[in-house]
């Protein structure tokens, strides 16, 4: 069963900041492992997320908090669940490979890797801004990444080059035709739902997966069903912020 873990803010300014930032741009992190899970080859070197454990203690007011890196993650479009990656230092009400649930305003970083180079790392990316350049060095080659530049953290694949990869991910874009084939021959997966209740069209409104939301409505997809908690595929349209989503699920 998932523990449900309590976010808690650190006091740096820039690393607050960088939290805001992981927080605000969780949206662009998910899209990867969605499409991630259903490639044959698999092209993610890592897709972790990075979480403020706490712990109450008898004999301090101010809880204990660790950062740690979680994998294995999903996204029902209310909460994040992954498996605790790191060994606490302090902590003794988690252990590494425990199962965890957490809320997006819970996140402190996110990264993901591929073909060595990296996208988020927020936090990363402030603690690099104040190494030297030996120091620095050295951190990337420990990761065995390229983190580029400190002050330009980029969020998607080839960002610089196609910057259309903000609003849509060229998978979704790529697989127009295949997906096609796919809802005609399996017209049951329409209405098919996951254990949050969440449809195909549901899932693919929270990965801002625009070229696939539009098949799937041309096909029938049911743009007012509501999953377990309440939610329309356009309310994560608009809960999210993928706003070119939207006109297409607008009766």
């Amino acid at each position: 069963m998932a523990t449900k873990i309590f976010f808690a803010s650190g006091e740096d300014p820039k690393m607050m900041e960088a939290f805001k930032k992981a927080q605000d741009t969780f949206k662009y992190f998910w899209r990867e492992p969605s499409w991630e899970y259903r490639r044959i080859v698999p092209a993610l070197e890592v897709a972790c997320v990075k979480v403020a454990f706490s712990q109450e203690t008898a004999d301090s007011e101010v809880p204990l908090i660790e950062h740690m890196w979680i994998n294995e993650i999903n996204y029902n479009g209310e909460t994040i669940s992954g498996v605790l990656l790191n060994d606490p230092n302090e902590l003794t009400n988690i252990n590494k490979g425990d199962a965890v649930e957490i809320s997006p305003d819970q996140i402190s970083d996110w990264l993901i890797a591929t073909r060595g180079k990296t996208y988020g790392g927020f936090t990363i990316q402030v603690m690099r801004s104040g190494m030297s350049n030996k120091e620095r060095e050295g951190h990337d080659e420990a990761w065995g990444l390229d983190f580029g530049d400190y002050n330009d953290v980029l969020l998607v694949f080839e960002q610089k080059e196609h910057p259309e990869n903000l609003e849509e991910h060229p998978m979704s874009r790529n697989m127009r035709e295949s997906l096609m084939e796919f809802v005609k021959n399996y017209p049951n997966e329409l209405s098919a739902k996951d254990e949050a209740g969440n449809s195909f069209l549901h899932r693919e409104v929270i990965a801002g997966n625009r070229t696939s939301v539009e098949v799937l409505t041309m096909a029938g997809a049911h743009i007012g069903e509501q999953n377990n908690f309440g939610k329309t595929p356009l309310d994560y349209a608009r809960q999210l912020g993928w706003d070119h989503i939207i006109p297409g699920l607008v009766n």
